[in-house]
């Protein structure tokens, strides 16, 4: 049957146009139930799940499908926790707009809203009707769900069984622990009892947008800050490189928004800009809402200092987008008895507490679970929220792993049999089709070099001496994409999932484990497709030809770091492998040496392993890594390898490369790096990447020889993040810290999908595989970046995530440890400290509840901290003491005491109890430049 509908509509030029829109309605549609013999073959197969919910209602005892409308759907969506997919089949048994028995049309005056909750309710009675004509002993019932209260009295009236979320979940008798999950249905509806109003009104989003197009308000994303809850930063969308970031302090000035929220901002007047708070300060929130308390806190907040040091600041006026998400944390148990009203304090510390009811809170005591925010009333210090599900135990490992995995989003289910189902079937081997279009380098010595225990092999290395003289040089990279095809499945997850994470314990692999550590890892003396970037060169390094092609080889050996360095050093050992590293090891310290000189920047940051005891799976023993020459050589060629196929896919493709570049950091960034510098009489140059590398060079002390480690540290805390882009949509390609005018990722392809991507570019370029759309389409290859960017830092945060849990583990284990350290940063009530022998980096309280307050002075331009009688600058020795913190369950921390210098009533008395540690590496953990 054929309805149509005629409008006119005005066009630009002044003219009506006639439109008219045709329905075509069918009669063939089945219900979807699979009891359903009036249907017949009306359908393929069951739409609805085969079982209709059975739990005891007592509002329905009988079999019942629910059809919910679509705020409920909208808003109650951890409710389908309860039974999966239940809200997703229910959703689908709505009859589809081109059923004749369904068809609804907008009445004249009639809102969308309204004739989508009558199209709803059409649907219902529809249903019930219709499932009337099954046998008695199978009749089923549609019960329809709404919070509309004009939408379910209508609904009654029209003889259609209906009922709010609450009703329907609190008839539930046999699980009355679900109304824990159903969440608040409005901000207003749920103000704590008090009315006082803390909070300005956000203003409508129409208001918004008029302010931002006028220029009066100011769009961004807010970035909570981790050591200050009562202090924000905006990083403004679009805006001038000179006015990124505004700076919001205190509670009234947040205005309700949470990190990575899209938010409006208004500028304040000059006179009330303030500067970044070097306060310390933790969000111990009680039960109740002590505002008092609030605003001695934000006093704290102001210092003097001089005008060049005030910051733009301002205050949220609106929200544009939310991005909340499910957060992970614990229950803080309300201290009233037989409350059910508590909060929740999630493990993310840029999250504010958020209240929650429940009947389980003594069940939910001690363990992580994750909880939603449902709004933020403007009389209410924490926003309302509801529970979502329990994780486990609070500490047990798989549960804490589970937490990091979830908070920093870095998708870790397992692989979908759709996925797997595209993998090749074993036992696999290479055809003479395979062949066609590669180069047999089985001959070649070719030999890899990686952490022990490595078992994603993705790069592998040669170096042989031609007969004119020259040397050959080849990288060889695992050629994944040959596996994995565009558009496809696996293809698809690859992309989502932007990177394998590597943590302390497990790894999270990008790609199924068939790939990533058997057929795509380079292993020794197996053949395996490759990717291979071929230079010939003079023994001073100058790159004379390169040349890029599909090979297959062989590897002669899976070398370790120490074992390639034992090779290299050995006076008795000469055999091919030998001479190759050797010949690549002499070649690579002439790249380094070149690269420096150019402005490359060698910068340092304290990376730790642990060694895991084999039956507990417990750090027993944690120490910084030790770098080899090994380590630099396989490094060098990489990073050429990078180089030269950056070149090669921007000179093919100039509008759709896939590259990575790295901004310099703006001048401010480098401040406290040249304070600290001057605090010992040096002084580091900023104004290029050349003259900050050669002022590190010069930045030595033969009385202080780890100070130029700690200023390298402090240099790369300055750095901006490094960032994959496309070719067309940017024109600064300069990679800063590598002093490179351009750079791509080309060597990682087992654990980066931006080197997937660059593969296929590749493969384009020197004719060895054919292009498709999307790769040739800047704005999605924008997109796709824009992804990757958001998995690799997450990535990082899981890792540090992972690092800081074991690291608490082994210091749970080691008891109460004193130990050397450096000052790092000076706060206005703390010093951040590293401690060189476990790579550990802490924070010194000097306020703390309970105890006596210090005289503390603190002098940002030098910077210093004067406690008491005794100062303290950037880079001081001083002596702490370590011992893990469990007096908070929620945010165990590794807590540190000084003991040297010693200050009466500060430091705490010597411990002689340390522990000397040494393990081997056991965790790959690879260069990410």
């Amino acid at each position: 049957m054929l309805k149509s509908r005629t409008f006119l509509k005005k066009t630009r030029a002044g003219g009506v146009m006639k439109i008219v829109r045709e329905h075509y309605l069918r009669d063939d549609i089945g219900c979807g139930a699979s009891g359903c013999a009036a249907c017949g073959s009306a359908h393929e197969g069951p739409v609805l799940e085969p079982q209709p919910l059975d739990r005891v209602s007592s509002l329905c005892p009988q079999p019942h499908y629910l059809l919910p409308d679509t705020n409920v759907l909208l808003h109650q969506v951890h409710f389908n926790v309860w039974r999966s997919g239940t809200w997703a089949s229910v959703a689908s048994s709505l009859r589809p707009p081109g059923s004749l028995e369904t068809y609804v049309e907008q009445l004249q005056g009639e809102t969308s809203n309204d004739r989508n909750d009558r199209a709803i309710r059409v649907a219902a009675k529809w249903y019930n009707e219709h499932l009337k004509k099954m046998s008695a002993e199978n009749q089923l019932r549609v019960i329809f769900i709404t919070n509309d209260r004009k939408n379910k009295e209508k609904a009654i009236e029209e003889g259609i069984p209906a009922f709010t979320c609450e009703e329907y979940v609190k008839s539930l008798t046999a699980n009355p622990e679900l109304i824990d999950r159903l969440a608040c249905l409005s901000e207003e509806g749920n103000e704590i009892d008090s009315g006082k109003i803390i909070f300005s009104e956000h203003l409508p989003l129409s208001k918004l947008q008029q302010g931002i197009k006028s220029g009066a308000y100011l769009q961004g994303t807010f970035r909570a800050s981790r050591e200050n809850y009562l202090e924000a930063t905006v990083w403004v969308h679009g805006d001038t490189e000179d006015n990124k970031e505004i700076i919001l302090q205190g509670l009234k000035n947040l205005n309700r928004a949470i990190h990575e929220d899209i938010v409006a901002v208004e500028l304040l007047p000059k006179n009330q800009w303030v500067a970044p708070s070097s306060v310390v300060l933790l969000d111990e929130g009680q039960n109740e809402d002590d505002m008092e308390k609030e605003e001695e806190r934000e006093c704290i907040l102001k210092t003097a200092v001089s005008e060049k040091m005030l910051k733009p600041t301002g205050r949220v006026v609106g929200i544009i987008r939310r991005n909340w998400r499910p957060y992970c944390g614990m229950l803080s148990k309300s201290g009233i008895k037989e409350s059910r009203r508590h909060l929740f304090t999630p493990a993310d510390k840029r999250i504010p507490r958020i209240r929650i009811e429940t009947r389980q809170a003594s069940t939910l005591e001690g363990q992580r679970i994750i909880v939603a925010i449902d709004g933020w009333p403007r009389n209410s210090r924490y926003p309302n929220g509801h529970f979502v599900k329990n994780l486990g135990e609070v500490g047990d490992k798989e549960t804490e792993t589970e937490v990091l995995l979830l908070e920093h989003d870095v998708p870790h289910q397992p692989f979908s049999q759709a996925v797997l189902s595209l993998l090749p079937k074993m036992p696999w081997s290479i055809t003479e089709k395979d062949m066609k279009n590669r180069e047999d380098l089985r001959h070649l010595c070719v030999c890899s070099v990686d952490p022990p225990g490595c078992t994603d092999i993705d790069d592998a290395l040669h170096c042989r001496e031609l007969e004119n003289g020259n040397l050959e040089v080849g990288v060889h990279i695992a050629d994944v994409s040959y596996f994995i095809r565009p558009g496809n499945a696996l293809d698809q997850e690859s992309a989502r999932r932007g990177t394998t994470v590597y943590l302390c314990e497990k790894r999270i692999d990008m790609v199924p484990e068939l790939l990533s550590s058997n057929l795509c890892s380079l292993r020794s003396n197996v053949d395996r497709l490759a990717f291979s970037c071929i230079w010939e060169m003079n023994h001073n390094a100058e790159i004379l030809k390169t040349r890029f092609t599909k090979s297959v080889i062989n590897s002669k050996a899976s070398l370790t770091y120490a074992e390639a360095q034992m090779r290299i050093d050995s006076s008795t050992m000469n055999d091919s492998i030998t001479t190759s590293l050797r010949g690549l090891n002499k070649l690579a310290k002439i790249l380094k040496k070149g690269r420096i000189e150019n402005g490359a920047l060698t910068l340092s940051s304290p990376e730790v392993r642990f060694h895991m005891d084999s039956e507990t799976h417990d750090p027993i023993d944690l120490q910084t890594k030790e770098l080899r020459e090994t380590n630099s050589m396989v490094e060098e060629f990489m990073l050429l390898a990078n180089i030269s196929v950056a070149k090669k896919i921007h000179e093919e493709f100039s509008e759709h490369a896939l590259l990575r570049k790295h901004p310099a950091p703006p001048p401010s960034n480098y401040e406290i790096l040249v304070k600290a510098a001057k605090s010992k009489n040096l002084e580091i140059k900023t104004d290029t990447a050349k003259a900050l590398a050669d002022s590190l060079d010069r930045a030595d002390s033969l009385t202080f020889p780890y100070l130029n480690t700690l200023l390298r540290i402090l240099a790369t805390r300055c750095m901006m993040q490094a960032v994959y882009f496309c070719s067309g949509m940017d024109t600064d390609f300069h990679h800063y810290g590598l002093a490179s005018p351009i750079y791509t990722h080309f060597t990682s392809p087992i654990r980066r999908y931006a080197d997937i991507i660059v593969h296929r570019l590749l493969a384009v370029a020197v004719g060895a595989d054919c292009t498709y759309p999307e790769l040739t389409d800047k704005h999605k290859l924008a997109e796709l970046c824009k992804n990757l960017n958001f998995r690799h830092k997450m990535a990082q945060y899981a890792q540090r995530a992972s690092v800081a849990f074991h690291t608490q583990l082994f210091f749970k284990s080691k008891g109460i440890v004193s130990e050397e350290a450096y000052i790092l940063f000076v706060r206005k009530n703390a010093l951040v400290v590293l401690i060189p022998k476990y790579g550990l980096e802490g924070t010194v309280f000097f306020e703390e509840k309970d105890k006596p307050k210090p005289r503390l002075t603190y002098d940002d331009e030098i910077p210093s901290l004067k406690i008491e009688d005794t100062v303290f600058h950037i880079f001081d020795k001083v002596k702490v003491k370590i011992m893990l913190d469990s007096s908070n369950l929620q945010h165990q921390k590794i807590r540190m005491s000084l003991v040297e210098p010693q200050i009466p009533g500060i430091s705490v008395p010597t411990d002689t109890s340390n522990v000397d540690i040494s393990e081997p590496e056991t965790k790959k953990k690879k260069l990410q430049k």
